[in-house]
């Protein structure tokens, strides 16, 4: 009987079902938005956007803007894509025909990536397109998928797994010192961050009120599971089971501190390749299977040449961000050809950490004397609204007003469109807020007021019902007016 000691069929299984459910969650989260994101009427309308790529780019628009909206444009390409997108990734949750399912998702999602512009930038869309190229490297060519009866799968992709996970974490923590951001070197950083977050929760006030000591120390263990544990995964499998453990804790923490879409299920994902079989079977080994000699030559023709370029690439881009190291010009050349697929990237979240919470608060009018606000679903507005939990759907116009009160209009051009929509009254794009304080009739002027926010004390917020505290700074953009 030829066993195998280190066996990753049933973590392979769980890891193919569970991206199966997160590209539902990503799409599906999409979906109730994407109209009024890049629809035809929407705030960054995907057809004018490659229209202007072609235009600027000319035969080399479809390298650098690889999406499939080139040929599906419209509102209606874009539901029935959702749609599809959403049913095949249910396939790929019992199990069906993973090797089609995992390559027309990360077809899909790409499509979707691109074509969303600066709405679907964030590092977990590109994290999703990673690793679901390495779904598709680890996904076995079978009908209906089962541990007992699929490939053990490649050692080169469990690596390419481990190496992706471990980039993530290294450079999440790696990124935090080397901005030389004081708060993070003295373990600050926690007393700012549970207000100044993208989409704060009500847990996060709670975590707010605690003792300096403790925000102290929490950072250190960050600083402890994000540059420390994940050299366990290169360690052996004892030291593996033990950065699942700490990882799906940080992970755990995050989510129930915050709203990051999908990105927290996302990465404990892919903790689950660090449980080899035995985890799953008490120490009960598995006689592995034999595929057909053909359809074995026929993968590693299609596996290795990936996974090299794959590997190539995040040596190169991840040695860069560490070191600096000065690649030949070949193999940027070569970097950069594949760039485009956003299949393989470099992490590193919060690396300056955000100490004021500027808001903006879009307010219409019928006569330039009264002036109304539209209420956002899930970002801070009214200051006595609970923050709630959204995760894991990602709300993407809200993360994105919080990256605009950062800046200035002139750099988030979409903001302006998102104001001339809203004084045309466009229904998509109004869909995407909380309410519509026009009804009946579009206002006639409209304005962003930039406002400074922290979160509130105990006292107000047991006597006043407070949870936010603001303090007006002035327009954030010209007032427009409708003719």
């Amino acid at each position: 009987m030829n066993i195998i000691w280190s066996q990753y069929r049933i973590a392979a299984d769980i890891f193919l079902r569970a991206m199966g459910v997160i590209y539902f969650l990503a799409i599906y989260s999409l979906w109730s938005q994407i109209h009024g994101l890049i629809g035809e009427h929407g705030i960054l309308p995907v057809g004018m956007y490659l229209h202007q790529a072609e235009a600027y780019l000319g035969g080399k628009s479809f390298h650098a803007v690889p999406t499939v909206l080139w040929w599906l444009q419209g509102d209606v390409a874009l539901e029935v894509m959702c749609w599809i997108g959403m049913s095949i990734s249910a396939l790929l949750v019992f199990g069906i025909t993973p090797l089609a399912c995992t390559i027309l998702l990360w077809i899909l999602y790409l499509s979707f990536t691109v074509g969303g512009q600066v709405f679907l930038g964030f590092q977990w869309d590109n994290l999703l397109l990673e690793s679901g190229l390495l779904a598709i490297l680890l996904a076995p060519p079978v009908w209906r998928s089962s541990p007992k009866t699929n490939p053990l799968p490649s050692r080169l992709v469990i690596f390419l797994l481990h190496w992706l996970l471990f980039r993530l974490m290294f450079a999440a923590g790696y990124v935090k010192l080397a901005s030389r951001d004081e708060s993070w070197w003295d373990l600050s950083a926690l007393t700012f961050h549970f207000w100044t977050q993208p989409l704060p929760v009500w847990t996060a006030w709670y975590f707010h009120q605690a003792p300096m000591w403790f925000l102290k120390f929490s950072t250190a263990m960050m600083f402890f599971i994000e540059l420390v544990v994940p050299f366990l995964i290169f360690a052996g499998r004892i030291p593996r089971y033990i950065a699942f453990g700490f990882l799906m804790l940080l992970q755990f923490l995050i989510a129930g501190t915050g709203n990051y879409g999908f990105f927290n299920f996302l990465t404990m994902a892919l903790c689950l390749p660090l449980l080899d079989d035995r985890v799953f079977t008490h120490g009960n080994l598995i006689e592995p299977i034999d595929m057909p000699k053909w359809k074995n030559t026929a993968l590693s023709a299609f596996r290795w040449p990936v996974g090299v370029v794959v590997l190539v690439m995040s040596l190169v881009m991840f040695s860069s961000q560490i070191v600096r190291i000065s690649w030949p010009a070949p193999v940027i050349t070569f970097v950069q050809q594949f760039a485009p697929f956003r299949s393989v990237n470099n992490y590193g979240l919060f690396a300056a950490m955000t100490k004021s919470r500027p808001e903006i608060v879009v307010e219409g009018s019928r006569d330039g004397q009264n002036w109304i606000a539209y209420e956002f679903k899930w970002k801070p507005g009214d200051v006595h609204r609970t923050p709630i939990f959204v995760a894991p759907h990602m709300p993407r116009l809200d993360w994105q007003m919080w990256f605009a009160a950062l800046g200035n209009y002139q750099h988030n051009p979409w903001f302006m469109n998102f104001l001339v929509r809203l004084l045309e009254g466009e229904p998509s794009v109004l869909k995407l807020l909380e309410t519509n304080p026009f009804p009946e009739e579009p206002p006639r002027m409209i304005r962003a007021v930039l406002y400074d926010y922290s979160f509130a004390t105990r006292e107000q917020n047991k006597d006043e019902y407070l949870w936010w505290n603001r303090n007006l700074k002035g327009l954030y953009c010209p007032t427009l007016t409708r003719r």
